[in-house]
């Protein structure tokens, strides 16, 4: 299986070429937000870094301080359902193109990643030390009054691996998943 190597920000036109299934690589940089920073985003407050074209992070680093920079222990994904109620908007508000997280999002994320052209790319989830090692720097931190694990994170990742698992067509392998195995339910139940 090819992998895809994409550079940060990303275009419209690489995320429409993406589909369920493509195994990507994303090198530069990465916002993290979690469930504050999406919710302060939803209620209107501007977001203090520049989102267009760029990849939203759910996760919760583990940042250590070493001397004057941060240094990132653990970048696992965190689970992306909890955004489901936010994350369209901030696509359409904040023309980001990927959000990475665990688990996949639901109807209205899909249907946003196919208005706005983004893709849902999912990471390994209960890999954080793995995840951490594609981080190579830690550029800087915004929103710390939300705490460390909610604050946005400026990462730089190298190679960082993902597969696309909802695409800017409307296809969603969560979606195929959940169909197939309520369908298998419902034959063994017959």
């Amino acid at each position: 299986m090819a992998v895809i190597s994409l550079t940060t920000p990303l275009t419209e036109a690489a995320v429409r070429a993406l589909t369920v299934g493509d195994t990507v690589e994303l090198t530069g940089r990465l916002f993290t937000g979690r469930d504050a920073v999406h919710h302060r985003l939803h209620n209107g407050v501007k977001p203090p870094v520049d989102l267009a074209g760029q990849v939203i992070y759910h996760c919760g680093p583990v940042m250590v301080k070493d001397g004057d920079r941060w240094v990132c222990r653990g970048a696992g994904p965190t689970t992306s359902s909890r955004e489901e109620p936010y994350q369209w908007e901030v696509m359409r508000d904040h023309g980001i193109r990927g959000v990475i997280g665990k688990g996949g999002m639901g109807a209205k994320t899909l249907e946003g990643c196919r208005e706005y052209g983004c893709v849902y790319l999912h990471a390994i989830g209960g890999a954080a030390q793995v995840c951490a090692e594609r981080i190579t720097r830690v550029d800087g931190v915004d929103w710390m009054d939300l705490g460390s694990p909610e604050a946005i994170w400026h990462l730089w990742a190298e190679k960082f691996p993902c597969i696309v698992t909802m695409d800017s067509h409307g296809n969603s392998l969560h979606r195929q998943v959940r169909e197939a195995s309520a369908a298998a339910l419902k034959s063994l139940k017959a």
